[in-house]
């Protein structure tokens, strides 16, 4: 039986109408015309960049980088509305290759890495001398870390009004550290000439002062401050995501949240080691698989230190960094 004009063995008359697409093509779009940036602050999915005219711009990531990772440093190449209108949007289709990364771990058993800044030149370790009284277990840290991403460490002692420095510098003067000591209220002008040109991290905990010298370094970036709890000596947390800003002066400051804990299970001893090149000419002569630890019973270092070819006390102090990745900093930390 036919009903109009289709009859039952007629069945591709009334079938779906299929999809008109495009056919599908490997072939990509150049962006020669993409506008390069940098990446000031990650939020949610949304990513501030400021172009080299200083402009602001909000972006998202590119469906192509995939999985690729964006983080605050990066040099990224920026498509679309890249006017910084309110409500304007520009997508990020490259993200330049890394000169280095500053990593961490939550624990020193989390397999899983993460990148706190990217493009550093610096890492300032910023410690207050008192209220709270610094961690030598978390500068130890840091420094790990920063021999380890083959970035310059700096040592930032704050509010030397309260505390003296001395102490702290003859810890850690065997590792050659520069440093830089500063008051409240004090002169910056040192520490511009660290910072001047460079691409540098501020990291510390909590109540150390970071955002008080960043406010003094970049006028108008009203970077949150907050105070020291009497009783358990901890800062509160002001800052919740890194934030990179242009030094008037020249270069750029990554400022990071303060950090409770810095796990360093990304760390490997040998990389750790190369940072040191007056101790790395004679672990020719360690054992197979010797990680140049105190406890180590054929360590070249050792046998370099009674020949009076190394100075102990500096063997000594790259085994404290070594041995700050096998124990935890925590806020409790004052060792």
């Amino acid at each position: 039986m036919s009903h109009r004009g289709y009859d039952e063995h007629d069945v591709e008359r009334y079938d779906r109408p299929r999809r008109r697409t495009r056919p599908r093509t490997k072939d990509r779009p150049s962006h020669d015309d993409a506008v390069p940036a940098r990446v000031i602050t990650v939020d949610r999915g949304r990513y501030t960049c400021m172009l080299d005219d200083t402009t602001l711009v909000s972006a998202m990531k590119s469906r192509p980088l995939g999985r690729k990772g964006v983080v605050v440093g990066d040099h990224v190449r920026l498509v679309g509305d890249v006017s910084g209108a309110d409500g304007s949007l520009a997508r990020i289709v490259k993200v330049d290759d890394r000169t280095n990364v500053l990593r961490r771990t939550a624990d020193d058993d989390d397999p899983v890495e993460r990148v706190v800044v990217a493009n550093a030149d610096q890492l300032v370790m910023v410690t207050s001398l008192a209220d709270p009284p610094p961690r030598h277990g978390f500068i130890d840290r840091a420094l790990a870390a920063a021999y380890d991403a083959g970035i310059e460490p700096l040592l930032c002692l704050t509010k030397a009004d309260l505390g003296s420095p001395d102490e702290l510098l003859e810890l850690y003067r065997p590792l050659g550290v520069d440093y830089v000591v500063t008051q409240r209220g004090g002169d910056l002008d040192e520490l511009r000439s660290h910072l001047r040109d460079r691409a540098s991290v501020l990291l510390g905990h909590s109540g150390v002062g970071k955002s008080t010298l960043v406010n003094g370094l970049v006028p108008g970036a009203d970077r949150s401050t907050g105070l020291v709890n009497a009783v358990t000596g901890r800062g509160r947390h002001t800052s919740t995501s890194a934030y990179a800003l242009r030094l008037p002066f020249g270069g750029w400051v990554f400022d990071t949240p303060g950090i409770r804990s810095f796990g360093l299970a990304h760390v490997d001893p040998d990389r750790l080691i190369e940072a040191f090149g007056d101790l790395v000419e004679f672990t020719a002569q360690c054992s197979r698989g010797c990680t140049h630890a105190e406890a180590e019973p054929e360590c070249g270092l050792d046998l370099a230190v009674r020949e009076g070819h190394l100075d102990g006390v500096r063997v000594a102090s790259f085994r404290r960094i070594l041995a700050s990745r096998e124990g935890g900093d925590s806020d409790d930390s004052r060792k």
